[in-house]
């Protein structure tokens, strides 16, 4: 079983760096996604197909963009992604919860959630 997480974990955080962080995105979903992959982020459509489509021309639009993994978890065939999505360097950006399921390599299912940081928080903690 550690051998599986470990691959799954693996998988996830090499996808994600490749696909946010060096933008290699026809590579990473090449790689790392299955072309079942299935969306359930209401705002995208379904597939492969509309993550390639969407992310170059995000990046295009915001050419400072930074993604920040600040944790990593892992269970069994899922893997969560706790990280700062920022438009630039100035922006305080949102804290955002990936959830991926992996089989045999390839993520084959992603959820997510995401709140703005806000300006004024009610407490000093943070949210990282």
């Amino acid at each position: 079983i550690r051998l599986s997480l470990v691959g799954s974990e693996m998988c996830i955080r090499d996808s994600f760096r490749m696909m946010f962080q060096d933008r290699e995105i026809d590579e990473a979903v090449r790689l790392y996604v299955s072309p079942n992959y299935v969306q359930h982020n209401p705002y995208m459509r379904d597939g492969v197909g509309p993550m390639v489509d969407f992310f170059p021309p995000y990046f295009d639009q915001h050419p400072q963009a930074i993604v920040e993994i600040k944790r990593v978890i892992a269970d069994g065939d899922l893997v969560v992604i706790h990280n700062q999505w920022r438009d630039s360097p100035e922006d305080r950006g949102q804290a955002v919860v990936d959830i991926f399921r992996v089989d045999k390599g390839k993520i084959v299912e992603h959820w997510d959630v995401s709140q703005e940081i806000p300006e004024n928080p009610a407490n000093q903690n943070g949210m990282f």
